[in-house]
């Protein structure tokens, strides 16, 4: 299948964060190392990219899939990268494993020679992408997650459908835990366990796709920041590139709307 070249980068990155998805589809140099609260799935959407997991050594592919909570960085050189995250609630990372193709496993991640790109660049190219990331990203899902292998804990995605169904609500753990028939420290437990990573970790997730949301619909990151709960830009602009090994600057100052 021919492919343009990845000349495309000269487009501005594309965010989507809505329901249980966020998606980012732009031109990325090099993420230093990081970790989602989150699964993503990778997808370079004109060729190959290099990927490392942990402290291992690097390798080329053209589509990854890195659960919750594993580090990783990522070297693209300036070529466009298609990544969606999936809310870690019923299937899990495994809603994820089918888009890949030729996989095998790095360090906890899986790699593959190939998988869904078509999907993911064209909304990349698409003007309009950002009005019709929601129904396209949905139908890929619809039909990956039906193949997937196993599903979380039904208490940690009902506790879940609650975080989700209350994003502004500061909901600690004990609650969470009393509202699906589990006490703290189990909770605390078995989050971790089904999710990879622990609830607070997850919650600074959550906060940070507040943010990114929020600078999507117009906002400046100061605003953005206070809206999501951050104390100041800074605690913001920190915090994402904690989150996604970059400054906030290189992916959101040009965004599509």
């Amino acid at each position: 299948m021919y492919e343009r070249a990845a000349g495309n980068a000269a487009l501005g990155p594309l965010w989507h964060v809505a329901g249980a998805t966020t998606f980012f589809a732009g031109p990325l140099r090099y993420n230093a190392g990081h970790q989602h609260g989150a699964p993503v799935y990778l997808a370079g959407l004109y060729g190959a990219f290099r990927l490392r997991v942990g402290t291992g050594a690097w390798t080329t592919c053209r589509t990854a899939m890195i659960p919750a909570g594993i580090v990783h960085e990522l070297d693209l050189g300036g070529d466009p990268l298609g990544v969606l995250y999936v809310e870690p609630s019923g299937a899990g990372d495994e809603a994820l494993i089918p888009l890949l193709h030729g996989t095998r496993e790095v360090a906890g991640a899986l790699v593959g020679d190939a998988g869904e790109t078509v999907a993911l660049r064209d909304l990349f190219e698409d003007r309009a992408a950002a009005q019709e990331a929601g129904p396209a990203l949905a139908d890929l899902l619809r039909f990956s997650s039906p193949r997937a292998g196993r599903s979380i804990d039904g208490r940690i995605a009902r506790a879940m459908e609650i975080l989700h169904a209350n994003p502004e609500a500061t909901l600690p753990a004990a609650a969470l835990g009393r509202a699906v028939g589990l006490s703290a420290s189990r909770f605390q437990h078995l989050f971790t366990a089904s999710v990879g990573v622990p609830f607070r970790r997850y919650r600074a997730w959550m906060r940070m796709r507040r943010a990114i949301r929020a600078v999507v619909a117009g906002g400046n990151f100061t605003a953005a920041a206070h809206e999501a709960g951050f104390a100041d830009q800074a605690h913001f602009a920190h915090d994402f590139r904690r989150t996604f090994g970059a400054p906030a600057s290189l992916s959101l100052l040009h965004i599509r709307r």
